[in-house]
């Protein structure tokens, strides 16, 4: 081969590496991070890394081994991860093999908005509420801007990208939950201007540290959970065409106007601040009334459970646990094809599901304000 050639290949492939490497440099996202505050609908292990227990069929779709979801896969602050191009969340519970160069998960599974007023063993609520939340973030910053932390390799974020930052709340559903069945909507619904103040004043506070922008979840239509079909009591003449609770979904609804007219005050406040209502209760509402038009067949029925009632969630027997009842042994296993539900165990949703549910929020479509996240991202894959 001549000289000629050689020369003409080298700058060839030059050629070709200079295209991949601005390929590259193009695809980026100005959020460097996620901080995450909820409850079992986006924790990735923050409540089994304070207390391990969690066990299979939990995790069989992506993980293939429980990874500290409550769902067979991936959650909504997955596929956001993957989204914008940064790591799946390390839970900040979570001691070993953490790394938080990219964010950190504070959720954790019965997470409330408010104070608790008894303890985990007693009513089944996480001691970790939002204010610990929101204190965690606090201390997690200011660990960050000790000088010391970024001499040679650190896990820990730069101080700078909490500036560069998005902030997502997914929680309030067990503040909404936990006493309707002993107190009702109308008692639940005295303390709920406290739960949406709550969530403001977090917002406030760490745009103090120079958080940015904020991600606020409503609350989805609980009425179409199984659980909440077997458990909270109602009439015959409360069940809609699509087999939903009526006067409970209405409920959330005045719930999540409070959350996003409270929203829009905040917004007001903060002229340097992006803070985004994301409905995703609309989506997950017509996932449950229409499952077959977004490719899934089932929809308030859960996918984990036990066999005996059209919902197939009994409240004596969890996801993948067993028990006596009656004198025989039950078990809550999974379905085959968690792919074809909206629910995974009647009170969480299935991978399935938080992909589509995560594609309606990254379209833009379902912000409010508007909000053009492609604007700030290259939005990656997230199949």
């Amino acid at each position: 081969m001549s000289g000629s050639s050689k020369s003409g290949e080298a700058m060839v492939m030059v050629v070709v590496l200079l295209a991949i490497l601005v390929s590259l440099s193009e695809s980026k996202c100005e959020f460097e991070a996620i901080f995450n505050f909820g409850d079992s609908n986006s924790d990735t292990g923050g409540f089994w890394a304070a207390f391990p227990a969690q066990g299979p069929p939990n995790g069989m779709t992506y993980f293939k081994k429980p990874s500290g979801r409550a769902s067979d896969g991936r959650l909504i602050i997955d596929f956001l991860a993957q989204a914008i191009g940064v790591p799946f969340l390390s839970p900040y519970l979570q001691s070993i093999g953490s790394n938080y160069k990219h964010g950190a998960n504070f959720a954790t599974l019965a997470s409330t908005v408010l104070q608790p007023n008894t303890s985990l063993f007693v009513s089944g609520l996480s001691p970790f509420y939002l204010a610990i939340q929101l204190n965690q973030l606090k201390q997690l910053n200011l660990l960050a801007h000790q000088p010391h932390f970024h001499r040679g390799a650190t896990k820990l974020p730069h101080h700078s990208v909490f500036r560069k930052s998005l902030y997502v709340f997914y929680i309030g559903q067990n503040d909404f939950t936990g006493n309707l069945a002993a107190i009702g909507i109308r008692g639940v619904q005295q303390y709920l201007p406290d739960v949406v103040n709550q969530i403001a004043y977090a917002i406030k506070e760490i745009n103090g540290i120079g958080g940015r922008t904020f991600m606020v979840l409503n609350i989805a239509p609980i009425g179409c959970y199984p659980a909440f079909l077997e458990e909270l009591p109602h009439d015959e003449s409360d069940i809609d065409q699509f087999g939903c609770l009526i006067s409970y979904n209405n409920a959330v609804v005045e719930y999540n106007t409070m959350l996003k007219n409270t929203l829009f005050q905040v917004q007001k406040q903060l002229s340097d601040a992006n803070v985004i209502y994301v409905d995703i209760h609309s989506v997950m509402l017509e996932l449950f009334r229409n499952p077959t038009h977004h490719g899934l067949r089932h929809g308030p029925t859960a996918c984990c459970g036990v066999e005996g009632n059209k919902h197939k969630f009994n409240p004596q027997v969890f996801c993948g646990n067993s028990k006596v009842l009656n004198g025989r042994n039950v078990t809550a296993q999974a379905c085959g094809d968690p792919h074809n539900y909206v629910s995974w165990d009647g009170i969480h949703a299935t991978e399935a599901a938080n992909k589509i549910v995560t594609e309606a929020i990254l379209s833009g479509s379902y912000f409010d304000p508007p909000f053009d996240f492609h604007k700030f991202c290259d939005i990656q894959p997230i199949g």
